[in-house]
Protein backbone atom coordinates (compact mmCIF):
# COMPACT_ATOMS: atom_id res chain seq x y z
CA UNK A 1 0.00 0.00 0.00
CA UNK A 2 1.65 3.23 -1.17
CA UNK A 3 1.92 6.07 1.31
CA UNK A 4 3.49 9.51 0.88
CA UNK A 5 5.97 10.52 3.55
CA UNK A 6 5.03 14.16 3.36
CA UNK A 7 2.28 16.74 2.99
CA UNK A 8 0.72 17.96 -0.25
CA UNK A 9 1.19 21.73 0.00
CA UNK A 10 1.37 24.30 -2.77
CA UNK A 11 1.16 21.69 -5.52
CA UNK A 12 4.04 19.51 -4.27
CA UNK A 13 4.73 16.78 -1.72
CA UNK A 14 6.81 18.39 1.01
CA UNK A 15 8.57 16.84 4.02
CA UNK A 16 6.63 17.13 7.26
CA UNK A 17 7.87 19.51 9.92
CA UNK A 18 8.08 16.78 12.57
CA UNK A 19 9.16 13.16 12.72
CA UNK A 20 6.09 11.59 14.34
CA UNK A 21 4.13 9.09 12.27
CA UNK A 22 0.61 7.64 12.33
CA UNK A 23 0.35 3.93 11.66
CA UNK A 24 -2.49 2.83 9.39
CA UNK A 25 -4.01 -0.48 10.48
CA UNK A 26 -6.10 -2.86 8.39
CA UNK A 27 -9.14 -3.50 10.62
CA UNK A 28 -9.76 -6.92 9.06
CA UNK A 29 -6.50 -8.46 10.31
CA UNK A 30 -5.06 -5.79 12.65
CA UNK A 31 -1.87 -5.51 10.57
CA UNK A 32 -0.06 -2.21 9.99
CA UNK A 33 -0.19 -1.46 6.27
CA UNK A 34 1.43 1.98 6.12
CA UNK A 35 2.49 5.04 8.08
CA UNK A 36 1.92 8.72 7.33
CA UNK A 37 3.27 11.92 8.90
CA UNK A 38 1.56 13.28 12.00
CA UNK A 39 1.21 16.91 11.04
CA UNK A 40 1.97 19.79 13.39
CA UNK A 41 0.79 23.39 13.67
CA UNK A 42 3.81 24.29 11.51
CA UNK A 43 2.56 22.01 8.70
CA UNK A 44 -0.93 23.48 8.98
CA UNK A 45 0.45 27.01 8.82
CA UNK A 46 2.42 26.22 5.66
CA UNK A 47 -0.69 24.75 4.04
CA UNK A 48 -2.87 27.70 5.00
CA UNK A 49 -0.31 30.15 3.67
CA UNK A 50 -0.25 28.26 0.38
CA UNK A 51 -4.04 28.32 0.21
CA UNK A 52 -4.13 32.04 1.02
CA UNK A 53 -1.60 32.82 -1.70
CA UNK A 54 -3.58 30.82 -4.27
CA UNK A 55 -6.96 32.29 -3.32
CA UNK A 56 -7.02 35.53 -5.36
CA UNK A 57 -6.17 33.76 -8.61
CA UNK A 58 -8.59 30.90 -8.03
CA UNK A 59 -11.43 33.22 -6.97
CA UNK A 60 -10.90 35.23 -10.17
CA UNK A 61 -10.93 32.10 -12.34
CA UNK A 62 -14.14 32.02 -14.44
CA UNK A 63 -16.75 29.66 -13.01
CA UNK A 64 -16.78 27.70 -16.28
CA UNK A 65 -13.05 27.00 -15.94
CA UNK A 66 -13.48 25.94 -12.32
CA UNK A 67 -16.26 23.63 -13.50
CA UNK A 68 -13.97 22.09 -16.11
CA UNK A 69 -11.32 21.33 -13.50
CA UNK A 70 -13.86 19.73 -11.15
CA UNK A 71 -15.00 17.66 -14.11
CA UNK A 72 -11.40 16.66 -14.78
CA UNK A 73 -11.02 15.65 -11.14
CA UNK A 74 -14.13 13.51 -11.44
CA UNK A 75 -12.67 11.83 -14.49
CA UNK A 76 -9.51 10.95 -12.57
CA UNK A 77 -11.60 9.48 -9.75
CA UNK A 78 -13.37 7.30 -12.32
CA UNK A 79 -10.11 6.25 -13.98
CA UNK A 80 -8.58 5.33 -10.62
CA UNK A 81 -11.70 3.73 -9.17
CA UNK A 82 -9.99 0.39 -8.52
CA UNK A 83 -7.18 2.06 -6.55
CA UNK A 84 -9.63 3.98 -4.40
CA UNK A 85 -11.77 0.88 -3.87
CA UNK A 86 -8.85 -1.24 -2.72
CA UNK A 87 -7.43 1.53 -0.52
CA UNK A 88 -10.75 2.16 1.23
CA UNK A 89 -11.25 -1.55 1.85
CA UNK A 90 -7.72 -1.87 3.22
CA UNK A 91 -7.87 0.99 5.72
CA UNK A 92 -11.61 1.10 6.56
CA UNK A 93 -12.62 -2.55 6.18
CA UNK A 94 -15.63 -1.99 3.93
CA UNK A 95 -16.42 -4.95 1.63
CA UNK A 96 -14.96 -4.47 -1.84
CA UNK A 97 -18.36 -4.34 -3.55
CA UNK A 98 -19.61 -1.64 -1.18
CA UNK A 99 -16.36 0.30 -1.49
CA UNK A 100 -16.65 0.44 -5.26
CA UNK A 101 -20.37 1.07 -5.53
CA UNK A 102 -20.89 3.49 -2.64
CA UNK A 103 -17.56 4.74 -1.30
CA UNK A 104 -16.35 5.62 -4.80
CA UNK A 105 -19.61 5.77 -6.75
CA UNK A 106 -21.26 8.39 -4.52
CA UNK A 107 -18.39 10.91 -4.60
CA UNK A 108 -18.12 10.54 -8.37
CA UNK A 109 -21.80 11.50 -8.59
CA UNK A 110 -21.24 14.43 -6.21
CA UNK A 111 -18.25 15.67 -8.22
CA UNK A 112 -20.32 15.47 -11.41
CA UNK A 113 -23.14 17.47 -9.84
CA UNK A 114 -20.74 20.14 -8.59
CA UNK A 115 -19.07 20.46 -11.99
CA UNK A 116 -22.49 21.12 -13.51
CA UNK A 117 -23.47 23.53 -10.73
CA UNK A 118 -20.25 25.51 -10.99
CA UNK A 119 -21.01 26.13 -14.68
CA UNK A 120 -24.66 27.11 -14.17
CA UNK A 121 -24.88 28.66 -10.69
CA UNK A 122 -26.07 32.27 -10.50
CA UNK A 123 -23.21 33.99 -8.70
CA UNK A 124 -24.87 37.34 -9.37
CA UNK A 125 -28.50 38.47 -9.22
CA UNK A 126 -30.55 41.64 -9.50
CA UNK A 127 -32.88 42.54 -6.62
CA UNK A 128 -34.69 45.80 -7.21
CA UNK A 129 -32.08 48.47 -7.88
CA UNK A 130 -29.30 46.38 -6.30
CA UNK A 131 -26.85 43.86 -7.68
CA UNK A 132 -26.12 41.02 -5.27
CA UNK A 133 -22.82 39.20 -5.68
CA UNK A 134 -22.16 35.76 -4.25
CA UNK A 135 -18.43 35.55 -3.64
CA UNK A 136 -16.15 32.82 -2.24
CA UNK A 137 -15.64 32.87 1.52
CA UNK A 138 -11.89 32.41 1.24
CA UNK A 139 -9.68 29.70 2.73
CA UNK A 140 -11.58 26.64 3.90
CA UNK A 141 -10.32 24.29 6.60
CA UNK A 142 -11.94 20.91 5.89
CA UNK A 143 -11.81 18.25 8.62
CA UNK A 144 -13.22 14.92 7.48
CA UNK A 145 -14.10 11.61 9.21
CA UNK A 146 -13.10 8.03 8.50
CA UNK A 147 -16.49 6.45 7.87
CA UNK A 148 -16.84 7.66 4.26
CA UNK A 149 -13.27 8.80 3.60
CA UNK A 150 -13.59 9.76 -0.08
CA UNK A 151 -17.21 10.89 -0.11
CA UNK A 152 -16.74 13.28 2.81
CA UNK A 153 -13.66 14.79 1.17
CA UNK A 154 -15.45 15.35 -2.15
CA UNK A 155 -18.58 16.66 -0.41
CA UNK A 156 -16.47 19.48 1.03
CA UNK A 157 -13.73 20.05 -1.53
CA UNK A 158 -15.87 20.02 -4.69
CA UNK A 159 -18.34 22.74 -3.61
CA UNK A 160 -15.53 24.80 -2.08
CA UNK A 161 -13.63 24.74 -5.37
CA UNK A 162 -16.84 25.44 -7.31
CA UNK A 163 -17.42 28.52 -5.15
CA UNK A 164 -13.89 29.79 -5.77
CA UNK A 165 -12.46 28.91 -2.34
CA UNK A 166 -9.11 27.29 -1.65
CA UNK A 167 -8.85 24.35 0.75
CA UNK A 168 -6.69 22.79 3.43
CA UNK A 169 -7.82 19.24 4.19
CA UNK A 170 -7.13 17.40 7.46
CA UNK A 171 -8.49 13.85 7.04
CA UNK A 172 -9.19 11.33 9.79
CA UNK A 173 -6.08 9.57 11.06
CA UNK A 174 -7.63 6.12 10.47
CA UNK A 175 -8.04 6.66 6.71
CA UNK A 176 -5.28 8.99 5.49
CA UNK A 177 -4.30 6.86 2.49
CA UNK A 178 -7.55 7.66 0.70
CA UNK A 179 -6.86 11.36 1.27
CA UNK A 180 -3.34 11.03 -0.14
CA UNK A 181 -4.73 9.24 -3.17
CA UNK A 182 -7.24 12.09 -3.59
CA UNK A 183 -4.40 14.61 -3.50
CA UNK A 184 -2.74 12.67 -6.32
CA UNK A 185 -6.01 12.89 -8.26
CA UNK A 186 -6.20 16.66 -7.71
CA UNK A 187 -2.64 17.02 -8.99
CA UNK A 188 -3.34 14.81 -12.01
CA UNK A 189 -6.48 16.80 -12.86
CA UNK A 190 -4.43 19.98 -13.12
CA UNK A 191 -5.90 21.94 -10.23
CA UNK A 192 -3.57 24.95 -9.73
CA UNK A 193 -0.94 24.78 -7.02
CA UNK A 194 -2.16 25.85 -3.58
CA UNK A 195 -5.85 25.56 -4.39
CA UNK A 196 -5.98 22.21 -2.59
CA UNK A 197 -3.61 21.24 0.23
CA UNK A 198 -3.40 18.18 2.46
CA UNK A 199 -2.07 17.82 6.00
CA UNK A 200 -2.36 14.42 7.70
CA UNK A 201 -2.39 14.32 11.48
CA UNK A 202 -4.44 13.90 14.62
CA UNK A 203 -7.50 15.92 15.54
CA UNK A 204 -6.14 17.42 18.77
CA UNK A 205 -2.98 18.67 17.02
CA UNK A 206 -3.48 19.26 13.29
CA UNK A 207 -7.27 19.55 13.44
CA UNK A 208 -7.20 22.04 16.30
CA UNK A 209 -4.48 24.08 14.61
CA UNK A 210 -6.53 24.25 11.42
CA UNK A 211 -9.75 25.25 13.20
CA UNK A 212 -7.93 27.94 15.19
CA UNK A 213 -5.76 29.33 12.38
CA UNK A 214 -6.44 33.06 11.98
CA UNK A 215 -6.18 32.91 8.18
CA UNK A 216 -8.85 30.21 7.76
CA UNK A 217 -12.18 31.83 6.90
CA UNK A 218 -14.50 28.82 7.22
CA UNK A 219 -14.17 25.52 9.04
CA UNK A 220 -16.17 22.59 7.63
CA UNK A 221 -16.18 19.64 10.03
CA UNK A 222 -17.86 16.23 9.92
CA UNK A 223 -17.65 13.99 12.96
CA UNK A 224 -19.06 13.46 16.42
CA UNK A 225 -21.25 16.01 18.14
CA UNK A 226 -18.78 16.22 21.05
CA UNK A 227 -15.87 17.19 18.81
CA UNK A 228 -18.16 19.40 16.74
CA UNK A 229 -18.87 21.48 19.82
CA UNK A 230 -15.15 22.04 20.31
CA UNK A 231 -14.63 22.96 16.65
CA UNK A 232 -17.60 25.32 16.77
CA UNK A 233 -16.31 26.99 19.94
CA UNK A 234 -12.84 27.44 18.47
CA UNK A 235 -14.19 28.91 15.23
CA UNK A 236 -16.73 31.05 17.07
CA UNK A 237 -14.05 32.61 19.24
CA UNK A 238 -12.40 33.89 16.05
CA UNK A 239 -15.75 34.92 14.51
CA UNK A 240 -15.22 32.65 11.52
CA UNK A 241 -17.88 30.68 9.72
CA UNK A 242 -18.46 27.05 10.51
CA UNK A 243 -20.33 24.15 8.91
CA UNK A 244 -20.91 21.11 11.11
CA UNK A 245 -22.28 17.72 10.04
CA UNK A 246 -22.50 15.75 13.27
CA UNK A 247 -24.08 12.69 14.87
CA UNK A 248 -27.42 11.03 14.33
CA UNK A 249 -29.88 8.56 15.79
CA UNK A 250 -32.31 8.24 12.93
CA UNK A 251 -35.76 6.69 13.15
CA UNK A 252 -37.22 4.31 10.57
CA UNK A 253 -40.98 4.63 11.10
CA UNK A 254 -43.16 1.87 9.62
CA UNK A 255 -46.82 2.91 9.59
CA UNK A 256 -49.65 0.34 9.51
CA UNK A 257 -50.45 -0.77 5.98
CA UNK A 258 -46.88 -0.38 4.70
CA UNK A 259 -45.09 -3.28 3.03
CA UNK A 260 -43.67 -4.62 6.29
CA UNK A 261 -41.24 -7.13 4.80
CA UNK A 262 -39.76 -4.57 2.42
CA UNK A 263 -39.58 -1.87 5.08
CA UNK A 264 -37.85 -4.14 7.58
CA UNK A 265 -35.45 -5.63 5.03
CA UNK A 266 -34.46 -2.24 3.67
CA UNK A 267 -34.13 -0.83 7.15
CA UNK A 268 -31.86 -3.65 8.29
CA UNK A 269 -29.69 -3.13 5.20
CA UNK A 270 -29.42 0.57 5.98
CA UNK A 271 -28.01 -0.25 9.42
CA UNK A 272 -25.69 -3.04 8.30
CA UNK A 273 -24.18 -1.16 5.35
CA UNK A 274 -20.70 0.14 6.16
CA UNK A 275 -20.84 -1.92 9.39
CA UNK A 276 -23.32 0.56 10.84
CA UNK A 277 -20.78 3.38 10.60
CA UNK A 278 -23.08 5.93 8.98
CA UNK A 279 -24.16 9.06 10.82
CA UNK A 280 -27.66 8.80 9.31
CA UNK A 281 -28.06 5.03 9.78
CA UNK A 282 -31.66 4.10 10.59
CA UNK A 283 -30.75 2.49 13.90
CA UNK A 284 -34.20 2.89 15.51
CA UNK A 285 -37.00 0.94 13.85
CA UNK A 286 -40.47 2.00 15.03
CA UNK A 287 -43.28 -0.52 14.46
CA UNK A 288 -46.96 -0.52 15.50
CA UNK A 289 -47.69 -2.96 18.33
CA UNK A 290 -50.00 -5.04 16.14
CA UNK A 291 -47.10 -5.83 13.77
CA UNK A 292 -44.27 -5.72 16.28
CA UNK A 293 -43.42 -9.40 16.74
CA UNK A 294 -43.70 -10.03 13.01
CA UNK A 295 -41.23 -7.21 12.40
CA UNK A 296 -38.84 -8.63 14.99
CA UNK A 297 -38.93 -12.03 13.27
CA UNK A 298 -38.33 -10.44 9.87
CA UNK A 299 -35.40 -8.41 11.21
CA UNK A 300 -33.76 -11.48 12.72
CA UNK A 301 -34.04 -13.25 9.37
CA UNK A 302 -32.71 -10.22 7.50
CA UNK A 303 -29.51 -9.86 9.54
CA UNK A 304 -28.72 -13.51 8.83
CA UNK A 305 -28.19 -12.44 5.23
CA UNK A 306 -25.21 -10.29 6.28
CA UNK A 307 -22.29 -12.71 6.74
CA UNK A 308 -19.38 -11.21 8.65
CA UNK A 309 -15.96 -11.80 7.18
CA UNK A 310 -12.97 -10.77 5.13
CA UNK A 311 -13.94 -7.60 3.20
CA UNK A 312 -11.92 -8.85 0.23
CA UNK A 313 -14.17 -11.92 -0.03
CA UNK A 314 -17.00 -11.32 -2.52
CA UNK A 315 -19.42 -13.22 -0.26
CA UNK A 316 -18.87 -10.79 2.64
CA UNK A 317 -21.57 -8.19 3.23
CA UNK A 318 -20.43 -7.01 6.68
CA UNK A 319 -16.81 -6.12 7.34
CA UNK A 320 -15.14 -4.99 10.57
CA UNK A 321 -15.53 -1.64 12.27
CA UNK A 322 -12.64 0.74 11.80
CA UNK A 323 -10.52 0.17 14.92
CA UNK A 324 -10.27 -1.49 18.31
CA UNK A 325 -11.65 1.55 20.14
CA UNK A 326 -14.77 1.53 17.98
CA UNK A 327 -15.17 -2.24 18.40
CA UNK A 328 -15.02 -1.90 22.18
CA UNK A 329 -17.42 1.04 22.14
CA UNK A 330 -20.03 -0.89 20.15
CA UNK A 331 -19.68 -3.98 22.32
CA UNK A 332 -20.13 -1.78 25.38
CA UNK A 333 -23.45 -0.50 24.05
CA UNK A 334 -24.60 -4.04 23.28
CA UNK A 335 -23.80 -5.11 26.84
CA UNK A 336 -25.58 -2.04 28.18
CA UNK A 337 -28.68 -2.86 26.13
CA UNK A 338 -28.86 -6.30 27.70
CA UNK A 339 -28.31 -4.84 31.17
CA UNK A 340 -31.13 -2.32 30.67
CA UNK A 341 -33.57 -5.11 29.78
CA UNK A 342 -33.72 -5.13 25.99
CA UNK A 343 -34.23 -8.54 24.35
CA UNK A 344 -31.28 -9.70 22.27
CA UNK A 345 -32.74 -11.20 19.09
CA UNK A 346 -29.53 -11.60 17.07
CA UNK A 347 -25.84 -10.99 17.53
CA UNK A 348 -24.27 -9.93 20.80
CA UNK A 349 -20.85 -9.13 22.22
CA UNK A 350 -19.12 -12.35 21.21
CA UNK A 351 -16.45 -11.84 18.53
CA UNK A 352 -17.33 -13.44 15.17
CA UNK A 353 -13.62 -13.92 14.35
CA UNK A 354 -10.44 -14.31 16.37
CA UNK A 355 -8.68 -11.41 14.63
CA UNK A 356 -10.03 -8.19 13.25
CA UNK A 357 -12.38 -5.59 14.69
CA UNK A 358 -15.57 -7.49 13.93
CA UNK A 359 -19.01 -7.05 15.49
CA UNK A 360 -21.82 -9.57 15.00
CA UNK A 361 -24.88 -7.95 13.36
CA UNK A 362 -27.10 -7.27 16.35
CA UNK A 363 -30.84 -6.74 16.78
CA UNK A 364 -32.61 -5.70 19.99
CA UNK A 365 -36.34 -5.99 20.67
CA UNK A 366 -38.38 -4.71 23.64
CA UNK A 367 -36.43 -1.46 23.50
CA UNK A 368 -37.89 1.53 25.32
CA UNK A 369 -37.18 5.13 24.27
CA UNK A 370 -35.14 6.04 27.35
CA UNK A 371 -32.58 3.23 26.93
CA UNK A 372 -29.06 4.21 25.93
CA UNK A 373 -29.25 2.06 22.78
CA UNK A 374 -32.30 4.11 21.72
CA UNK A 375 -30.82 7.51 22.58
CA UNK A 376 -27.09 7.46 21.86
CA UNK A 377 -25.18 7.11 18.61
CA UNK A 378 -23.58 3.64 18.63
CA UNK A 379 -21.95 3.73 15.19
CA UNK A 380 -22.00 -0.01 14.65
CA UNK A 381 -24.24 -2.75 13.20
CA UNK A 382 -26.81 -2.55 15.99
CA UNK A 383 -30.56 -2.14 15.40
CA UNK A 384 -33.13 -1.31 18.08
CA UNK A 385 -36.80 -2.10 17.41
CA UNK A 386 -39.32 -0.02 19.38
CA UNK A 387 -43.12 -0.46 19.51
CA UNK A 388 -45.55 2.44 19.30
CA UNK A 389 -49.29 2.83 19.94
CA UNK A 390 -50.38 5.33 17.27
CA UNK A 391 -48.91 7.97 14.94
CA UNK A 392 -48.60 10.59 17.67
CA UNK A 393 -46.73 8.12 19.84
CA UNK A 394 -44.47 7.21 16.92
CA UNK A 395 -43.73 10.87 16.29
CA UNK A 396 -42.92 11.45 19.95
CA UNK A 397 -40.42 8.58 19.91
CA UNK A 398 -38.95 9.56 16.54
CA UNK A 399 -38.36 13.15 17.68
CA UNK A 400 -37.31 12.16 21.19
CA UNK A 401 -33.53 12.45 20.89
CA UNK A 402 -31.04 15.31 20.73
CA UNK A 403 -30.31 14.38 17.11
CA UNK A 404 -32.07 15.16 13.85
CA UNK A 405 -30.00 14.10 10.85
CA UNK A 406 -31.92 11.43 8.92
CA UNK A 407 -35.06 9.36 9.02
CA UNK A 408 -37.43 7.22 7.01
CA UNK A 409 -41.17 6.70 6.77
CA UNK A 410 -43.01 3.76 5.21
CA UNK A 411 -46.74 3.81 4.48
CA UNK A 412 -49.21 2.33 2.02
CA UNK A 413 -50.26 5.86 1.09
CA UNK A 414 -47.53 8.22 -0.04
CA UNK A 415 -49.37 11.30 1.20
CA UNK A 416 -49.68 9.75 4.66
CA UNK A 417 -45.92 9.16 4.70
CA UNK A 418 -45.20 12.73 3.55
CA UNK A 419 -47.53 14.17 6.19
CA UNK A 420 -45.69 12.23 8.90
CA UNK A 421 -42.28 13.20 7.51
CA UNK A 422 -43.22 16.88 7.63
CA UNK A 423 -43.66 16.55 11.39
CA UNK A 424 -40.27 14.92 11.98
CA UNK A 425 -37.48 17.05 13.42
CA UNK A 426 -34.78 15.92 11.04
CA UNK A 427 -32.90 17.18 8.01
CA UNK A 428 -33.59 14.38 5.53
CA UNK A 429 -36.32 11.73 5.32
CA UNK A 430 -36.53 8.77 2.93
CA UNK A 431 -40.11 8.06 1.82
CA UNK A 432 -40.85 4.38 1.10
CA UNK A 433 -37.18 3.64 0.42
CA UNK A 434 -36.21 6.89 -1.30
CA UNK A 435 -32.76 6.82 -2.87
CA UNK A 436 -29.65 9.00 -2.58
CA UNK A 437 -29.82 12.26 -4.51
CA UNK A 438 -26.48 14.12 -4.85
CA UNK A 439 -28.34 17.40 -5.42
CA UNK A 440 -30.51 17.21 -2.28
CA UNK A 441 -29.22 19.09 0.79
CA UNK A 442 -27.89 16.90 3.60
CA UNK A 443 -27.51 18.11 7.18
CA UNK A 444 -29.11 18.10 10.59
CA UNK A 445 -31.56 19.64 12.99
CA UNK A 446 -30.76 20.08 16.70
CA UNK A 447 -27.38 18.62 17.73
CA UNK A 448 -26.85 16.95 14.36
CA UNK A 449 -25.20 20.02 12.97
CA UNK A 450 -25.21 23.43 11.33
CA UNK A 451 -25.41 24.00 7.58
CA UNK A 452 -25.95 21.70 4.60
CA UNK A 453 -23.87 19.68 2.17
CA UNK A 454 -24.50 18.63 -1.46
CA UNK A 455 -26.26 20.38 -4.33
CA UNK A 456 -26.88 24.11 -4.53
CA UNK A 457 -27.44 24.36 -0.78
CA UNK A 458 -24.03 22.81 -0.19
CA UNK A 459 -22.39 25.18 -2.65
CA UNK A 460 -24.00 28.16 -0.91
CA UNK A 461 -22.20 27.28 2.34
CA UNK A 462 -18.94 28.42 0.75
CA UNK A 463 -20.25 31.77 -0.52
CA UNK A 464 -20.68 35.16 1.10
CA UNK A 465 -22.94 37.95 -0.04
CA UNK A 466 -22.08 41.42 -1.24
CA UNK A 467 -24.74 43.96 -2.22
CA UNK A 468 -24.09 46.78 -4.71
CA UNK A 469 -26.57 49.63 -4.28
CA UNK A 470 -27.43 51.88 -7.24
Amino acid sequence: MKAHDGMYIGGDWRPAAGRDRIEVVNPADEQVIAAVPAGTAEDVDAAVRAARAAFPGWAATPAADRADLIGALRDVLVARKDEFTQTITAELGAPLGFSGTVHVGAPVAVASSMAELAASYAFEEEIGDSTVLLEPVGVVGAITPWNYPLHQIVAKVAPALAAGCTVVLKPAEDTPLTAQLFAEAVHEAGVPAGVFNLVTGTGPVAGQALAAHPDVDLVSFTGSTAVGRQVGATAGAAVKRVALELGGKSANVILPGADLAKAVGTGVGHVMNNSGQSCNALTRMLVHRDQYEEAVTLAAAAVARYPVGDPCDEATRLGPVVNAKQRDRVRGYIAQGVEEGARLVAGGTEAPHARGYYIAPTVFADVTPEMAIAQEEIFGPVLSILPYEDEDDALRIANGTVYGLGGAVWAADREQAVAFARRMDTGQVDINGGRFNPLAPFGGYKQSGVGRELGPHGLAEYLQTKSLQF
